[in-house]
């Protein structure tokens, strides 16, 4: 009888969980259920195969509005009236344009439901359109009149459980309407009494009308949805059958053995044939061949890619160059990749340049073609920090009092509105807000993909799917994650910028070499890693500094312990130990020496979570990897996690282990399952870490060109330049005659790049290239009003950060010169078309002041070009140490002058701030500190600039930094403090 049914993805309308909704329903003796969010179908599979387990039958629709204004109610008959429903949606989202009054199916598989109103009455109605009635409408008998009574329907909303919620779905309109609760209308929200109901009431109200009921009976006959899940829904072929997919996988993984392997690797052929037959059996030639053709096309447009995930475990996609990591080499069992009781999908994830990832998109949309091709869409949720501003606006709080709720934890409420907060913060976690995107999914379906899911367009340009990957797993359509990351572009262009610069021409994947290059390793020992892709944070170089880590195979396990769970768990500081004194391995127990010898008993990749949950505990193959997948979250709302944990520990006690051993295995995987790499996913890793050390340490100056202009790694753009200066580069500031938008080298002559100037626009930064590639340098501060006509605004921008040096003239001599001209153009009225002679004016000699420059370098760039120390005054140097020195002062008290660089916040046991900090000192060495509970409270951080700082020195495996005892801020010499 329930035919309006919303729940929480009606953003910011709807306030039931789709579970809850069910539960409820449930409860009630509810048997059908019709679930209609506003313009949506999200969730709509997750529904059906929940009501269907809750013996409830489900029905799919969607209610249909223009902004707030109510038009229909559309329901599915069948999947290919749900069909129809998604195209309508999808093309009316994806152009953006207003639903019509009347909609028009080409299909007699779609209900249309108007809701009564006096001048719907005067329509004309099709066989598939009704009229909806609520209990308040049969107030008003007029329509009997009208219409013949089997026109009608009972549409009875639900928008929210009770009271309480219905203040929270208020709440929510004036969220989305962003304005104060009180200045809401009735028009922006719901009417009272939008619960669900017991049936009986629902009929007893209609008891009148039994033609109205009974219409309704038929409606609910008519609507059928089927569904198969976790099902293989995905493209098919790559090619037009099986077999020849089989055969040219084969043809291509044999080619491929051969280049990696060599002819006579039998076992890697042994492998090969191996895999091919699992993929083969379990249907998955297209999905590889896929992943495949994108490689090829990505490599005939110079696109660098990097293979990881579980998909680093396969042979065959070595083989296929999908991956640079050899399994055969590392001992990554293919099991973990895939395996007959597997039931999730391969898992590849491939990553390029953040500059070509939109290139690899738009083939793929072109190559399998646009009905078949989404991305994947993902819900933003409420979480606690910008519920408190929202409600806090909602309810008229100051933005100050907004603020300082916000950044307290915990806070009692001193007043109705911050008991609101509390009261209905607490209901409002995890709602969903609204469908965004996946962050590299790609969906490539056999069938039309409006088959399962609303598409849209979003600003990104490229059509995306209403449903998450937890709906696509559970319908089976299976991703491809097509991910972006500002590493390979570092990489990408570094051997661009060599080859222009130096001539030189790099095979970055030949990787092998730099495996066992020296001059790397001795990198990596020293934690001189800056800049290079997963090994530059200040909690990575520290980890490679205690491990003293020299290898490709110890920095794979780094990537893999430097993880929160693992660091979290303790374990991390185990491995170590152990690492550095094999005396300390101890076993828990004979059989995890088994398994963990080669980590020295240490749980570090999701592998070794599997192998302990299968030969330790006894679970199958297929449980174990569902138990590491629960760990990371994906599975607790099922309670598989708790099953799975009832089975382990039934069977250790079978085995006979002591209950504290089978608590202590837990504890391990439990602590960090969800955060630890898989083994080939660190791998993976760890090759690209190497080839940005490779570029770093041959190449560092064309290398920390390419970080900076692509903007991405742990750091702020000027640390980079800071690193560049120190590896030889010569940094200039902007010119007009040699910078480009972004930053070039030339030799070792460095020109920061346009981009970085503060204020300039943009349009203008290219319009100076573009004329100087046309038509040579400028001349004279003459030549440049003549040929860019600049605003005095941006034309004194570029005088103050020295962009018109080449004219031989003082900054201020140029600044009064040019404030001059431009008065004098704007006077000049026609411009002449011919060049005139400029009047010459005898001015003063002006002093040059470098804290002036520093200051224009500070105010327009953010940082400076040179020593930042020139900013310091000498006097709070004296007495201070250098980070090269800490080893000779362990354990005593110690005062440094350091460049706040960042911070990473964490928390103790007991729930207490604390912080580690990180700094430059006057040579421009890294120096770390830490910042305990009652130190960071009493001594916060100020921002950027200078610290002097007072602690003790520590130590840790080799590794030092400072316990902060105390710490304040120092000014600039020309007086700004607090930057």
């Amino acid at each position: 009888m329930f035919l309006n049914c919303k729940t929480w993805f009606s953003f910011h309308y709807g306030t039931y969980e789709p579970k809850k909704l069910i539960a409820h329903a449930k409860d009630l003796g509810i048997k059908s259920l019709a679930l209609t969010n506003i313009n949506s179908t999200a969730d709509c599979w997750d529904f059906v195969d929940k009501c269907q387990k809750e013996g409830i039958k489900p029905i799919i629709g969607t209610e249909v509005r223009n902004e707030d204004n109510f038009c229909y109610v559309l329901l599915a008959k069948n999947n290919a009236g749900l069909l129809a429903i998604h195209t309508f949606l999808s093309n009316h989202k994806q152009k953006q344009i207003p639903f019509p009054a009347k909609p028009s199916f080409t299909v007699h598989d779609v209900w249309v439901i108007y809701r009564y109103e006096e001048h719907i009455l005067q329509q004309h109605f099709g066989p598939n359109e009704l009229i909806g009635l609520d209990i308040p409408h049969l107030n008003n008998l007029t329509w009997q009149l009208h219409l013949g009574l089997d026109k009608f329907v009972i549409l009875h909303p639900v928008t929210y459980q009770d009271k309480t919620h219905y203040d929270v779905h208020r709440i929510l309109r004036a969220i989305a309407k962003n304005t104060l609760l009180s200045k809401l209308s009735k028009s922006d929200y719901a009417g009272d009494g939008e619960i669900l109901l017991e049936e009986q009431e629902l009929v007893r109200a209609f008891a009148r009308f039994p033609s109205v009921i009974s219409k309704t009976m038929e409606v609910i006959n008519t609507c059928s949805i089927e569904m198969e899940f976790h099902t293989d829904k995905n493209r098919k072929y790559f090619t037009t059958s099986a077999e020849d997919d089989s055969a040219l996988l084969r043809k291509l993984a044999m080619e491929g053995c051969k280049v990696r392997y060599g002819l006579r690797n039998k076992v890697a052929l042994e492998r090969v044939e191996k895999e091919l037959k699992m993929i083969a059996d379990l249907g998955f030639n297209a999905y590889f061949l896929i992943v495949w053709d994108i490689l090829r096309y990505a490599n005939e447009r110079g696109f660098y890619h990097v293979g990881r995930g579980s998909g680093a475990n396969s042979v065959v996609a070595y083989c296929l160059r999908i991956t640079d990591v050899d399994p055969i080499k590392l001992d990554l069992y293919f099991e973990r990749f895939l395996n007959p009781n597997r039931t999730s999908p391969p898992d590849f994830d491939i990553d390029f340049s953040w500059q070509d990832r939109d290139a690899i998109f738009e083939y793929m949309f072109m190559r399998y073609g646009r009905q078949y091709v989404s991305l994947l869409g993902m819900y933003n949720t409420l979480q606690r920090r910008a519920i408190i501003r929202e409600l806090g606006k909602v309810f008229g709080l100051p933005k100050e009092e907004i603020d300082r709720l916000v950044s307290a934890r915990e806070w009692n409420a001193e007043d109705k509105f911050q008991r609101w907060i509390k009261k209905y913060g607490e209901l409002l976690i995890n709602f969903p807000t609204n469908i965004s995107v996946h962050a590299g999914g790609v969906l490539i379906s056999e069938k039309p993909l409006n088959q399962y899911a609303v598409t849209e367009l979003p600003p990104k340009g490229f059509v995306t799917a209403h449903m998450d990957m937890f709906e696509a797993d559970r319908i089976g359509l299976y991703k491809f994650d097509i991910l972006s990351q500002r590493g390979l572009g570092h990489i990408k262009d570094a051997l661009e910028l060599i080859a222009k610069n130096r001539g030189k021409h790099i095979d970055i994947h030949q990787v092998e070499g730099f495996f066992n290059d020296p001059k790397l390793a001795k990198k990596i020992r020293e934690a001189d890693t800056i800049g290079c892709f997963y090994i530059e944070s200040p909690a990575m170089r520290q980890l490679l500094g205690k491990l003293k880590c020299s290898d490709y195979l110890t920095l794979v396990a780094a990537s893999s312990i430097i993880r929160p769970g693992v660091a979290q768990s303790g374990m991390m500081k185990q491995y170590i130990e152990r690492y550095l004194d094999k005396d300390k391995v101890v076993y828990l127990h004979p059989k995890m020496k088994e398994l963990l010898e080669e980590t020295y008993g240490v749980m570090v990749y999701q592998e070794d979570v599997i192998k302990v949950a299968h030969h330790f505990g006894g679970i199958s193959l297929d449980e174990a990897d569902i138990l590491r997948r629960a760990m990371s979250g994906k599975y607790r709302s099922e309670n598989k996690f708790e099953i799975l944990r009832q089975k382990f520990f039934a069977n250790c006690r079978a085995f006979g282990y002591e209950e504290s051993v089978t608590s202590e295995v837990w504890r391990q995987m439990e602590s960090f399952g969800g955060y630890s790499f898989a083994k080939g996913h660190s791998a993976s890793f760890a090759v690209e870490s190497y080839q940005s050390l490779f570029l770093k340490t041959y190449y560092p100056q064309e290398f920390y060109v390419a970080v900076i202009n692509n903007f991405g790694g742990f750091y702020r753009t000027e640390f980079y330049f800071h690193e560049l200066r120190r590896n030889g580069g010569d940094i200039q500031l902007p010119c007009l005659n040699n910078s480009d938008y972004l930053t070039n080298i030339q030799g070792n002559k460095v020109y920061v790049g346009f981009i970085h100037l503060q204020g300039l626009e943009e349009r203008f930064a290219h319009q100076i290239i573009a004329e100087r590639k046309q038509h040579g340098p400028y001349r004279d501060l003459h030549d440049v009003f003549q040929r860019l006509h600049p605003s005095s605004e941006q034309l004194n921008l570029l005088i103050r950060i020295g962009a018109l040096r080449f004219t031989g003239l003082d900054k201020k001599t140029l600044l009064w010169e040019a404030n001059f001209k431009s008065k004098r153009v704007e006077k000049e009225i026609p411009v002449s078309l011919f060049s005139t002679d400029e009047p010459h004016f005898s001015l003063p000699t002006f002093e040059e002041d470098r804290l002036e420059d520093l200051k224009d370098e500070l105010d327009l760039l953010g940082f400076v070009v040179g020593d930042f120390f020139e900013l310091l005054e000498e006097k709070y140097l004296q007495g201070v140490i250098k980070a090269k020195d800490l080893p000779q002062y362990l354990g005593q008290q110690v005062k440094i002058v350091g460049r706040f660089v960042t911070l990473k916040e964490t928390w103790t046991i007991k729930r207490e701030r604390m912080c580690f900090g990180t700094f430059l000192d006057a040579e421009g060495d890294w120096l770390d500190t830490v910042h305990f509970p009652p130190v960071y409270k009493q001594y916060p951080f100020l921002g950027a600039g200078f610290y002097e700082i007072h602690g003790q020195v520590l130590e840790e495996f080799g590794v030092y930094s400072i316990d902060v005892s105390s710490m304040r801020k120092l000014g600039y010499k020309f007086g700004t403090k607090n930057r």
